[in-house]
């Protein structure tokens, strides 16, 4: 049997990509409201995505079954144009800055687990001592989650 050529500027449906990738079409909805991907639209209004943003798609999926962030994709993907079909020169660009991204949760990792490893190890629950504890929520002024350990950290 011959090998179908793909075109990959071929418009598939969000049902067709959906069920290529086993992200929701709520998540694509999502995503290109993020601005993440991108689709085109019909006279009738109905989105189509080019066949090249399966692959955009896949990694932003297994990204998120990673727990990296949807930010840290955006920043990933950043050069990776959403217009035309990457070449492979932009795929590269963008490997290097998935690098630098899981370098950066590698680091955070260790550190938590550091702290955690000490802290659990310890068991002295000092408000004075413990890096981990928040004394009369001083670190909710500057937002929600963890402040200590946080990713940006990092950079």
């Amino acid at each position: 049997m011959a090998e179908v050529e793909r075109d990959p500027e071929q418009l598939l449906t969000v049902g067709e990509v959906s069920a290529r990738t086993g992200v929701a079409v709520s998540a694509l909805h999502y995503y290109e409201q993020l601005g993440l991907i991108a689709a085109s639209r019909t006279s009738g209004n109905q989105r189509r995505f080019r066949r090249h943003m399966i692959r955009r798609i896949t990694l932003i999926a297994v990204a998120k079954r990673l727990g990296i962030p949807l930010a840290d994709v955006r920043r990933a993907l950043a050069d990776v144009p959403l217009d035309r079909r990457p070449t492979q020169e932009d795929w590269q660009r963008a490997s290097r800055e998935w690098k630098r991204v899981l370098e950066r949760r590698r680091q955070a990792i260790e550190r938590l687990e550091h702290e955690l490893t000490g802290c659990i190890g310890c068991g002295c629950l000092s408000m004075n001592a413990c890096r981990l504890l928040n004394p009369d929520d001083e670190l909710g002024q500057e937002g929600a989650g963890a402040r200590r350990l946080d990713v940006d950290d990092a950079s």
